[in-house]
């Protein structure tokens, strides 16, 4: 299952673009929680911690699309190195403004141009598909990719939040900031894997406005509003167990359970077409969100989750191969990047919707809002597959079928 793995970083610079894209996308992990637990820490406000750093996540999800699309326009290292030091200086800005007791009025004003955090895991797989286009290669660097998201989702906040409790309250902060300048300068200097621009080809407006793509970015919220159930309301019924801290437990099993599902479905040789797929990964979604109801402890809701995730990964495999086929080369920066928008989106959403039925009927009723998270997106891939069938049609040189060998990745 690993040979897939080894033979896509056969291509020259792969690694080094790979490890540096790593570190650089650590920070968008990493500074959601930490915020919160840095303000938390200092100001001793949950609210006004949250307000701020759902301003930041809200400002990333709006900001960052642009970024990729001046990206397209103009060429990574143009832009990822700007965008990155607006970034870092607005969180810079947060840091000292918590420290030295500031109005909150300033937490919020820097808070929104630090949003100009680039979305690194669309750059690098900008990266493979400028190396691998078209190539049967493709399906197994988007499975590489998931994994390597659900890694840094995994770490991350773990990291940032010991860092903040543990050493100093800017700590988790302070690491995202270096991990970003650091990754993101020695990612935009490896010029030979770079994408190159087509500022002629991206004057017809935002890939979002395409169909097909806000389809998908709607079927990747729909999944992103079940994982941010599973963060919320695992914390609500571990505690409601008498074992809070067993809440790590649910999300890892989660994790792991997407993990290993995008290894094997990258290695995989499925003959089935790119939307059907997509119906049936919905399917799995929505069907593995019913057993959260009937679990009975953290050990029952573990196993529950574990499966839930094994549809994940492959889900997002497919929906990444659906926009790499159907939209522009000009606008795949772009494209890429709002996905990775709807899933935090539906994050966001799936955690707020959560918590407020968890607070008004209780913990295992919680999860409801990932069942219809489910729903959603087997909804959303079901009324799509003739549209998504025709548009993959009306591509030149597309084919329905997800790449099927793992030759070169």
């Amino acid at each position: 299952m690993l040979k897939p793995y080894r033979e896509i970083f056969a291509a020259p610079g792969s690694l080094r673009f790979s490890l540096a894209g790593f570190v650089a996308r650590m920070p968008q992990s990493m500074l959601p929680i930490g915020l919160v637990a840095m303000l938390s820490e200092l100001r001793g406000q949950y609210g006004l911690a949250g307000a701020v750093s759902a301003t930041f996540t809200l400002s990333m999800a709006l900001l960052s699309p642009l970024v990729s699309r001046l990206v397209d326009r103009h060429g990574q290292r143009r832009i990822l190195v700007p965008a990155m030091a607006v970034s870092a200086a607005s969180i810079t800005g947060v840091l000292l403004s918590a420290h030295f007791g500031a109005p909150a009025w300033t937490l919020f004003a820097f808070a929104v141009p630090a949003g100009t955090l680039p979305t690194m895991s669309a750059m690098v797989r900008a990266r493979w598909t400028e190396i691998y286009r078209g190539s049967d290669a493709m399906t197994t660097t988007h499975s590489f990719e998931s994994v390597v998201d659900e890694l840094t989702y995994v770490t991350g906040p773990a990291v940032s939040i010991l860092l903040s409790t543990a050493v100093f309250p800017q700590a988790g902060p302070l690491l995202a900031i270096v991990l970003l300048v650091a990754g993101v300068a020695a990612f935009a200097v490896q010029r030979r894997t770079e994408p190159a621009p087509r500022p002629a080809e991206t004057g017809g407006g935002s890939a979002i406005r395409r169909a097909p793509l806000r389809l998908l970015v709607f079927v990747l919220f729909a999944g992103g509003v079940v994982v941010g159930t599973v963060d919320v309301v695992s914390v609500a019924f571990a505690e409601q167990q008498g074992i809070t801290a067993a809440a790590g437990i649910v999300a890892t099993c989660y994790a792991l359970g997407s993990g290993i599902a995008g290894l094997a479905f990258g290695a995989w040789k499925p003959r089935i077409a790119l939307p059907k797929q997509l119906v049936i990964g919905a399917a799995g979604t929505a069907a593995t969100t019913l057993p959260f109801l009937l679990a009975a402890d953290i050990a029952s809701l573990s196993a529950a989750v574990f499966v839930a995730g094994a549809f994940f990964a492959p889900t997002m495999i497919i929906v990444m191969s659906l926009i790499e086929k159907l939209v522009p080369p000009a606008q795949l920066t772009e494209g890429l990047t709002w996905a990775a928008t709807g899933v935090s989106i539906g994050m966001a959403a799936g955690a707020g919707a959560s918590g407020f039925v968890v607070d008004a009927f209780g913990a295992t009723t919680g999860f409801t809002v990932a069942l219809c998270g489910g729903v959603l997106a087997l909804a959303a891939a079901t009324v799509g597959l003739r549209m998504l069938t025709r548009a993959l049609r009306s591509r030149p040189g597309a084919t329905e079928r997800m790449p099927v060998t793992s030759a070169a990745g």
